[in-house]
């Protein structure tokens, strides 16, 4: 772990993991980030607001004895005296550990989670910790529309493969500049940047009106190995292209490079893509 000291913000900085199409990534980058963060010394938690199809604890290999729902039923009781750090589950690897907020065991618990005790779930995790990640189910539920309100950035998660995909990427972006949120708030990442796909990068962001704040590559094999071992790719003891590229989006997350991720320049004043959007 850096034994450089970082600066403690005075209330915690939450991170939102979005998207409007499934199996984006979200968890994955949401993961790592969280451990990059704690590698470099800040203190942090991660939170699975998936309710119904979480995977943060099955990534990270975690059995959480306590959850969300657990917060929930004890606030109902207690009010603003509960301490939400009694329900975390901690994960560790080496020297590197972070704390997680595990999503309801039981769907019947997802269904009952009223976004105004997940919100102040995540208000006093705020005073105890300097950044708190989200991953955040892929729609514009209550819940959602709450902690998109109250985060401080939002990383929308897309992927370039197929038409429907880049439909709902636009559908969300227009829905999120709709609902007014600050331009600077959202952050528009590409997953699997250079998976073989005919539809070109450059049409895309001239279709979002939108270019991408940061990139990551394709890696499939690296992916997955990380998933089956619990260990996040930005720990894992093997060098990969995608591990570095999720360190330098949180490198670029705490302002320790300005450097804009490279991406390919729109060429063309038009194109097949955005006629079919148009």
């Amino acid at each position: 772990m850096s034994t450089e000291k970082r600066p403690t913000p005075v209330n915690g900085i939450v991170i939102t993991f979005f998207s409007t199409a499934s199996a984006v990534g979200k968890t994955l980058v949401a993961c790592n980030m969280a451990s990059e963060l704690a590698h470099e010394g800040y203190r942090v938690c991660l939170a699975d607001f998936d309710l119904q199809f979480g995977d943060v604890c099955n990534y990270l290999h975690l059995e959480p004895l306590r959850t969300l729902a657990d917060v929930q039923r004890t606030m109902q009781v207690e009010g603003d005296s509960c301490r939400v750090q009694d329900f975390l589950t901690p994960y560790q690897n080496g020297d590197v550990s972070f704390s997680v907020l595990a999503a309801p065991k039981a769907l019947e618990e997802a269904y009952n989670i009223h976004h105004d005790y997940a919100v102040r779930a995540i208000r006093k995790l705020q005073a105890q910790y300097d950044y708190i990640l989200i991953d955040m189910a892929s729609m514009f539920s209550t819940l959602n529309l709450a902690v998109l309100d109250l985060s401080t950035i939002v990383t929308f998660l897309g992927i370039v493969d197929f038409i429907p995909t880049i439909k709902n990427m636009k559908i969300g972006m227009d829905t999120l500049k709709m609902l007014g949120y600050d331009k600077n708030k959202i952050r528009l990442v590409l997953n699997r940047s250079d998976a073989k796909t005919r539809i070109s990068l450059a049409d895309v962001q001239k279709l979002l009106d939108e270019p991408f704040y940061h990139v990551l590559p394709n890696d499939f094999r690296a992916a997955s190995q990380s998933l089956r071992d619990g260990v996040p790719l930005v720990l894992a003891k093997e060098h990969t292209d995608l591990g570095d590229a999720l360190k330098a989006l949180v490198a670029r997350y705490t302002n320790h490079t300005t450097a804009p991720a490279e991406t390919e320049k729109t060429r063309e004043e038009s194109s097949w893509l955005s006629r079919i959007f148009s």
